[in-house]
């Protein structure tokens, strides 16, 4: 009897234990951090139990669910980061509000971004809070830090030498003249009189990138690789369907309806061929499967998405359409000579890279990016404690009438006419390329040659120039091409 007593009274301890972290973690650390915050000046909404302002998050979105925008209307804030519009407002560009019972401090301001994005020492690292995200992205160089994330480097960084990139130009320009071979056909069985063809542009883009990644990396076509294509995108809707839950620890074990698909597809987004061959020393083969998955990730999404918006400016601007059309038959030719597709033919495509830039301004593949503190540090000005996620809302940040100017929401690419530097009020205004940036920056920084300049340009030249390129060329000589 003694002994039950014993072990009764050790449970009962272990759970009083358990239930006072808990309540000091969801109720007392939430004011304590809010109290310490408001006596700096920061604020923002107030904490709620558990859920933080995840709930008003979601109700804010659900009641933007049914706008639309007018086609000159490139402000889509209010739909997707309406918490944001309107918050911003009330407590400024640097605010805290809570996701769970996690602080977050909102960055608007360009500089206190600089100050963060900036930083080399590792003071703040990428953000794994969702696991469900990372699960998708793969842990490769876009969610790596530090010693880890060198070794990574070392064994992707030869495969993505500048100079192998431009090499693989004239593959990427074969996957689009074969899209474009099969519009020309659309265009020629449509109707003669108004020789007018509807083609879904988002889903085709989204096959020609496939087909690209499939071709340039993995030797294969995107109807080959179309299970696994088809297993990412349906992770992928299941990830992004998380981001507004809370995120409980150990909840993403349980083999809930939810959670049982998602390693099925995650099964079948990782099967890898069997002719591999030896996995490199450096890395294993899980780590190349999670290089892999970032490769798909970061490539297929952000470029189909940017060719999309892309089409859609062209057809909503016909007088860019028409110099961006003799720019590319100036530079390029019109014939199908291999000279003309190569890396340093797309650098003299001026406007083609100015209208990618505006487009990527305006229509950002990535709205905002999270980092998180390693540690007690004073940001902007504010001491923050350790753990805190810092966003960064890249979208409203692009329209920042302060940054970019009273024609922030307007469309116009002259404005990159002197470059990304000079784009702006601030010259680091610009921030869809970061990640991208952030490894050239890195990798040039330890072979000696960082110079301190951006290369944005050099970014969207290369990697998209090809595709957009043969794109020029079809508007050149389809007719009408109606974007769904």
């Amino acid at each position: 009897m003694g002994l039950a007593w014993l072990v009764a009274a050790a449970v009962a301890a272990v759970l009083a234990s358990w239930a006072l972290n808990v309540l000091v973690y969801l109720v007392w650390r939430p004011y304590a951090i809010t109290r310490k915050l408001r006596a700096q000046g920061l604020r923002g909404p107030g904490y709620n139990f558990f859920v933080g302002n995840l709930g008003e998050i979601k109700r804010l979105r659900a009641d933007a669910a049914g706008v639309a925008l007018d086609v000159n209307d490139h402000d889509f804030i209010p739909m997707v980061q309406p918490h944001f519009r309107k918050w911003i407002p009330l407590y400024g560009r640097t605010f805290v509000y809570w996701t769970g019972a996690r602080p977050t401090v909102c960055m608007g301001d360009v500089n206190v971004v600089k100050q963060v994005l900036s930083d080399r020492t590792g003071l703040y690292p990428k953000n794994l809070m969702n696991p469900h995200i990372a699960r998708l992205l793969g842990k490769g160089l876009v969610l790596t830090d530090g010693e880890e994330w060198k070794r990574h480097r070392r064994v992707v960084h030869p495969a993505f030498n500048m100079d192998k990139i431009k090499m693989m130009t004239a593959t990427m320009s074969g996957c689009a003249r074969s899209m474009i071979s099969e519009w020309e056909s659309q265009l020629m069985m449509g109707s003669n009189k108004t020789q007018v063809v509807e083609v879904d542009v988002s889903s085709r883009f989204e096959e020609l990138t496939a087909d690209v990644i499939s071709h340039t990396a993995f030797g294969s076509s995107y109807v080959e690789g179309k299970k696994v294509f088809l297993a990412q995108r349906e992770l992928q809707f299941l990830a992004f369907s998380t981001v507004f839950d809370v995120q409980v620890p150990g909840f993403r074990y349980l083999p809930t309806e939810k959670n049982l698909k998602t390693w099925k597809l995650d099964r079948k987004a990782s099967s890898a061929p069997e002719e591999q061959g030896k996995t490199p020393a450096l890395m294993s083969l899980d780590e190349i499967i999670d290089e892999c998955k970032t490769f798909f990730f970061a490539g297929h999404d952000t470029t189909s998405h940017l060719l999309t918006w892309t089409s859609f400016l062209l057809s909503t601007h016909p007088e860019w359409q028409e110099r961006l059309r003799e720019e590319v038959r100036c530079e390029g030719g019109d014939d199908d000579d291999t000279v003309a597709r190569t890396g340093d033919a797309l650098n003299k495509l001026k406007l083609v890279n100015m209208f990618l830039l505006e487009t990527l301004r305006l229509y950002a593949p990535v709205s905002l990016i999270n980092r998180k503190t390693s540690a007690d540090l004073e940001v902007g000005g504010v001491k923050v404690p350790e753990g805190t996620i810092l966003t960064i809302p890249i979208a409203t940040i692009h329209r920042d009438k302060e940054v970019w100017g009273e024609d922030a929401g307007e469309f116009r690419p002259e404005r990159f006419e002197n470059g990304v530097a000079r784009a702006a009020k601030h010259p680091n205004a610009l921030l869809s390329f970061f990640e991208w940036a952030q490894v050239v920056h890195r990798a040039e920084l330890r072979d000696g040659r960082g110079k301190g300049r951006g290369r944005h340009d050099a970014a969207a030249e290369v990697l998209d120039g090809a595709v957009t390129q043969n794109l020029m060329k079809a508007i050149a000589t389809t007719r009408t091409v109606t974007v769904r």
